[in-house]
């Protein structure tokens, strides 16, 4: 799977629960990565991995849930700036991933060793160990994903997206051999824009598809995402708001893309389109969803 964002956690999660997880291999963005206070932050495969483990705040989206606060406030009662959240279960893992880069273990190595102690089963790879991040053209100038997304409340029209570092980036130790072993990759309901073309951006990834069976699953509901600003974003960057944009933009990268129910009248308008449900909100559900959709795509 390729995967970002709290859709491709939920997804990851659903896939995991009907193939089993010793099956999925999901391969996570690194665009959104930061360094704050010291700290090297990787939101995308955090969240993958807080789903996995059972420990996510689901209300949120992000980070953990009945978490504290303590070391933020003390770090805004110093000066720090604090506007990215961070708990204080989220720091140490965080804490924990900056010690082993520091030791110079590649951010592969060091994700698999956090996945493993949290007990986590699905396979989780960065799309690259290299310093690869997100950049968002607005009319304020470029501003850094996190700064556009979190302290700007993404409220910045989208001009353009580029992968600052994607030109030599290379995969991570893993990736490549994942996707070549893959019975089938299936890109997940995640923003096309910054959480899937970041993973793409890393050209041999792209090339390594060429040739496999790929389905990808709208991320749009009736023109809807669930979060964030997918919808405004494919307008602004001169797309269809929709699942048909969605499908246009993956192209020939695609052979079956998978419609919610509620899109179900869009199919016949559609290259290899294929309909079931797709709505993974409710936990409870994923495993049902994951049946559905494996079923669908194959």
């Amino acid at each position: 799977m390729l995967a970002g964002g709290l859709g491709g956690s939920r997804c990851v999660e659903a896939l995991a629960r009907a193939a089993g997880p010793e099956s999925v291999t999901a391969i996570g963005n690194v665009g959104d990565d930061l360094e704050l206070w010291g700290l090297h932050i990787s939101p995308d495969l955090d969240t993958i991995l807080y789903t996995l483990a059972g420990l996510l705040d689901e209300e949120r989206g992000w980070g953990v849930r009945d978490e504290t606060y303590q070391a933020m406030a003390v770090a805004e009662q110093a000066g720090r700036e604090a506007w990215f959240t961070l708990g204080d279960r989220d720091v140490g893992l965080h804490l924990q991933r900056t010690r082993l880069l520091k030791k110079g273990e590649p951010l592969s190595t060091v994700t698999g060793k956090l996945a493993e102690s949290l007990g986590v089963r699905v396979r989780l790879l960065p799309a690259t160990d290299d310093r690869l991040r997100t950049k968002i053209l607005t009319q304020e100038g470029e501003l850094d994903f996190q700064e556009w997304f979190v302290r700007r409340r993404h409220a910045d029209r989208v001009d353009g997206v580029r992968f600052e570092g994607a030109e030599s980036a290379r995969p991570a130790a893993g990736v490549l051999e994942a996707i070549a072993a893959a019975d089938f990759v299936v890109i997940a309901p995640s923003n096309p824009f910054v959480s899937i073309q970041p993973i793409l951006a890393v050209a041999a990834i792209e090339k390594a598809l060429a040739g496999k069976r790929v389905a990808a699953i709208s991320p749009l509901v009736g023109g809807r995402a669930f979060r964030g600003p997918l919808a405004e974003m494919m307008a602004s960057l001169g797309h269809e708001p929709g699942a048909r944009g969605v499908r246009a933009l993956y192209g020939d990268l695609v052979s079956t893309f998978v419609l919610d129910r509620e899109d179900e009248a869009l199919a016949g308008e559609i290259p290899g389109a294929v309909v079931c449900d797709t709505v993974m909100v409710a936990a409870e559900r994923r495993a049902e969803v994951g049946r559905g959709l494996l079923e669908a795509m194959q």
